[in-house]
């Protein structure tokens, strides 16, 4: 197993959920990991889980001084990267009429801004090769309630990957989205507690699967390597779904 022998990969997110899961297996098949998020104290813990020679960096993808600060320590201790999973990523469940200035800005920071600046500030680290991965999801394609601002963000990202692979023609770097469905994320359970039906919704979002589950992160992790991995290497501005058939059907 080493899809990934002797390359770098960065997971922004990489403390939890998708991004935690992602990391586990890139180091898995060979890669040496690089994981950021905002917490030092999961950090920590992340690094346990994944091994190897798995580095921790604390930032926050939203502050531009805090990615410089990573892309910088990145450089002097690994000095390129492989493969970049632009992963981290925020919301919040708010019906029109509710939605606040502070819930807005922090989405579209976090999701829009901080994905934006953490792919230019990663480029000059990347060769012909490379490998960028955006988290994509489900609602930038579907309408779902009470969760526009977010869904807006990741249509935003969809789009961010048509004209990247666009503005990268002739450097060998490629960039595609990874579009989760409902997946047990801690994530995923932090947005929904905050609606007080957290069972109900998930009850119909199951109902809605055709495979009738909740996805498992490992399953979103695996199509995260294929995109990292020279096997999607005839691939770039594309969309893959992992999402039980949730918005296919």
């Amino acid at each position: 197993m080493s899809r990934l022998n002797g390359k770098i990969a960065v997971v922004t997110g990489g403390n939890s959920g998708i991004g935690l899961a992602s990391a586990i297996r890139f180091a898995a098949e060979g890669a040496s990991v690089v994981i950021v998020g905002r917490r030092q104290e999961e950090l920590d813990k992340a690094l346990g889980l994944i091994g190897g020679d798995a580095m921790a960096l604390q930032g926050d993808i939203s502050r531009l001084e805090d990615l410089d600060r990573v892309f910088d320590q990145i450089k002097a201790r690994k000095g390129r990267i492989d493969v970049l999973f632009a992963n981290a990523g925020a919301g919040d469940f708010e019906p029109l009429g509710s939605i606040t200035e502070d819930s807005f800005d922090r989405t579209f920071g976090v999701n829009v801004k901080g994905t934006l600046f953490t792919v230019q500030k990663a480029l000059p680290l990347m060769r012909d090769g490379g490998s960028i991965v955006l988290t994509g999801s489900t609602a930038g394609v579907m309408g779902t309630p009470a969760f526009s601002v977010y869904s807006a963000t990741k249509a935003a990202l969809r789009n961010f990957a048509r004209s990247w692979a666009l503005d990268l023609k002739g450097t060998g770097i490629r960039v595609n989205v990874l579009s989760p469905g409902p997946i047990a994320t801690p994530g995923l359970d932090q947005a929904l507690s905050t609606t007080g039906q957290q069972d109900a919704i998930m009850e119909s979002m199951t109902a809605q699967l055709p495979l009738g589950r909740i996805g498992r992160v490992e399953e979103v992790a695996a199509t995260a390597l294929f995109l990292a991995s020279d096997e999607s290497s005839f691939m770039t501005g594309s969309e893959v779904f992992v999402d039980g058939g949730f918005a296919q059907v």
